[in-house]
């Protein structure tokens, strides 16, 4: 007994909201990894505080900024770009980062996303991809493989995903990576990165869903898909793979490809401003 040392505090004491602790999320889930690579980062950063905000939409990932000790906005459904858009045109020296899931953003957000990205809006976005709306009970989503089972496709969804690699760099991000809640290292790097980089980033993190989606496909549990990832991740060689091997699919025995995806410099997005004359 005297060689046990009490630790009188968390490393991550002072960005998280402990009181708030536990957290709602079901076990296995990996969007508690991925807000703790978020906070890492943070405290990595040469960035104060003070100037980060969090900005989340509905869905599980939501919860993040009610987890973060950071000035923090719960917005509408889907609505979480443009809500961080004009917090970072109102002040542009905060650092923005959106924090949500892929329904929130590909399928209700799915046309502020592109736009942003289009405009290369300076924000930074996290998207947790779970293959699903974990929240709501499961149902298909805009990133579910085709053939995947959900409570809304008891059969097999009938539908191509989106390859949220290919609509990034497609719609002109900045910045793009993938990387699971498995890669905590690599995670927190390109978080690290995304705060240096002017413009739209973008850092799709695959993570475990097994209430919502691993229960209708045979995936018991949140260490039953890390192991996939495990096995299965390959990365990238400089992001250039053909668009069909992207494409995710936990059910086949197939590579999973991380990595990063874009790194340019195309400068940001800077709103015109009117002469004094005319305000």
């Amino acid at each position: 007994m005297n060689n046990v040392h009490l630790v009188e505090e968390h490393p991550l004491d002072k960005i998280i909201r402990s009181d708030r602790m536990p957290h709602i999320w079901c076990p296995g889930c990996g969007i508690g990894i991925a807000m703790r690579c978020y906070a890492q980062a943070i405290l990595n950063s040469n960035i104060p505080v003070e100037k980060h905000v969090v900005v989340s939409g509905i869905g599980c990932s939501g919860r993040v900024a009610g987890y973060m000790n950071l000035d923090s906005y719960h917005t509408t459904h889907g609505r979480a770009i443009p809500f961080a858009t004009g917090l970072k045109l109102v002040n542009p020296e905060l650092m923005v980062t959106v924090f949500s899931g892929d329904g929130d953003l590909v399928a209700i957000g799915g046309n502020h996303l592109i736009h942003a990205a289009r405009r290369n809006i300076d924000i930074k976005v996290i998207c947790i991809n779970n293959f699903n709306f974990g929240m709501t009970g499961g149902q298909v989503g805009p990133t579910t493989p085709k053939g995947a089972r959900a409570t809304t496709a008891p059969y097999g969804n009938p539908e191509l995903p989106f390859n949220l690699m290919y609509l990034m760099a497609a719609s002109g991000a900045n910045f793009v990576s993938r990387w699971t809640v498995l890669h905590v290292r690599q995670v927190k790097q390109d978080i690290l990165e995304a705060f240096t980089k002017p413009g739209f980033a973008f850092i799709e993190v695959l993570a475990p869903c097994p209430v919502g989606f691993g229960k209708s496909n045979n995936i018991e549990d949140g260490l039953k898909e890390m192991k996939l990832y495990q096995e299965r991740c390959s990365l990238a060689s400089n992001g250039d793979v053909r668009n069909e091997d992207l494409v995710i699919d936990l059910r086949e025995d197939k590579p999973i490809y991380v990595g990063k995806f874009v790194d340019s410099e195309r400068p940001p997005y800077q709103p015109s401003r009117l002469p004094k004359d005319q305000t």
